[in-house]
């Protein structure tokens, strides 16, 4: 580059809202957005999550509402998460053909499984009553290996359910072959994976876990979840190792905390990447907004842009329907 100001002026492109959006680097479009889901069994209404304002923890009914509206407004897909009415050491209702997950996913898989991408998360914190993601040893540690044969069980069971992406958050050693193997075993060779490689123990899940009802009732989850403060390149022998073992798409949980670790595992791999903008991404920005402090509409852009931006292709975001229905 070689001329300077007064010749060379960045601002003229940036003169008048035709000329921005005609030469912006980074689009957001409705398809590449994902929507969580809550559904509760045994419950006649929806409750809302009080550390999530909007959010709710959906019945049948009100889920299928939820799925329809975000089809209609162009959403890519959903991931469903689960709360059962009855848990155990075991997390029996993860496998269970009559489980809340499995049901919902054969309701929505009825209804909206030709609009949207219905994904599962495969994971045992909703269903113990101990609420950590796997089975215990005696002394009360997370058994790694025996936990692999539950989300191989969990995997299938929402294959058959009707779901159309498995997609493991319980960050175990092992767990997509387990599920690839236990999938492909079960005639389901082409549900791919959507692995959560890069998953950090983060103090940024706790709206979540109200939502999921999935708080840990002892210690945490700093054993099998990626330390924040740990190097980079654990997050990309996490996806390697993911790829390796069957792995079809990688994702990273939280997103803008950890933007530079998208960054890196964009440039590394040539399958798609997704990002989690969590529930405490999301609780922050509705809090603010509700205290008059921020732009709320502006601010759910920018963090959106700056995700995608950094090298995400997906995004699992709460404002899913609502950003859908502003891009169109």
């Amino acid at each position: 580059m070689t001329a300077q100001f007064p010749v060379a002026r960045p601002r003229r492109l940036r003169r008048t809202a035709p000329l921005r959006r005609m030469v912006a680097g980074t689009r957001l479009h409705p398809a590449e957005l994902i929507l969580p889901l809550f559904v509760k069994e045994g419950i006649a209404e929806p409750n809302p999550v009080s550390s999530m304002p909007g959010v709710l923890q959906h019945t049948r009914d009100s889920l299928r509402k939820a799925a329809h509206e975000a089809a209609e407004a162009g959403v890519g897909g959903l991931i469903l998460f689960g709360i059962p009415a009855h848990k155990d050491a075991r997390g029996s209702a993860a496998d269970d053909p009559d489980g809340i997950v499995q049901v919902a996913l054969a309701d929505l898989a009825a209804e909206v499984g030709d609009a949207l991408v219905l994904i599962a998360d495969t994971c045992l914190d909703e269903y113990t009553d101990h609420g950590h993601c796997g089975l215990l040893t005696a002394s009360g540690e997370v058994d790694n290996d025996a936990t692999l044969e539950r989300y191989a069980a969990a995997a299938v069971a929402q294959a058959r359910a009707g779901a159309q992406v498995i997609a493991p958050s319980g960050m175990m050693d092992g767990q997509v072959a387990a599920i690839r193997a236990a999938l492909d075993g079960d005639g389901f060779a082409e549900i791919p994976i959507l692995a959560y490689s890069a998953k950090f123990a983060s103090g940024y899940y706790g709206p979540f876990r109200e939502a999921a009802e999935c708080a840990p009732q002892f210690g945490d989850r700093n054993a099998y979840q990626q330390d924040p403060a740990g190097p980079i390149r654990e997050s990309l022998r996490e996806v390697e190792l993911d790829l390796a073992e069957g792995a079809d798409a990688v994702m990273v949980k939280p997103a803008l905390a950890y933007l530079d670790v998208l960054r890196q595992i964009r440039d590394l791999v040539d399958v798609p990447v997704a990002a989690y903008q969590v529930s405490g991404e999301y609780a922050m920005v509705e809090a603010a907004a509700a205290n008059g402090w921020i732009d709320r509409e502006r601010v759910i852009m920018e963090s959106l842009i700056a995700i995608r931006r950094a090298g995400a292709d997906l995004i699992l975001t709460y404002w899913a329907t609502e950003i859908a229905r502003r891009l169109a």
